[in-house]
């Protein structure tokens, strides 16, 4: 992968954690087909994003983008929340 495209690469996903000071963690899902029987599988990746402004709950769909990193586990940022929950 080039480096531009790592570094304008975006997930979408769904927010299971707030409870860090500006930090989020979020589940992104995909689908794999399993090599030998077709089937689709779900798979999940936990990924920590920056939320400067502290404005994502539980439960909302967001977009991220890959930045340089900022802590240990910390290398995406908010892009925008594409569904808040209520």
């Amino acid at each position: 992968m080039s480096e531009a495209a790592k570094k304008n690469r975006r997930l979408t996903g769904r927010v299971v954690s707030n409870a860090m000071d500006k930090t989020i963690t979020l589940v992104v899902e995909r689908r794999v087909k399993h090599p030998l029987y077709g089937k689709f599988i779900r798979r999940s990746t936990k990924i920590h994003a920056h939320d400067e402004a502290n404005a994502c709950n539980p439960g909302d769909l967001v977009t991220v983008e890959q930045c340089r990193p900022l802590s240990k586990t910390k290398s995406w940022r908010v892009m925008d929340i594409l569904e808040k929950v209520r």
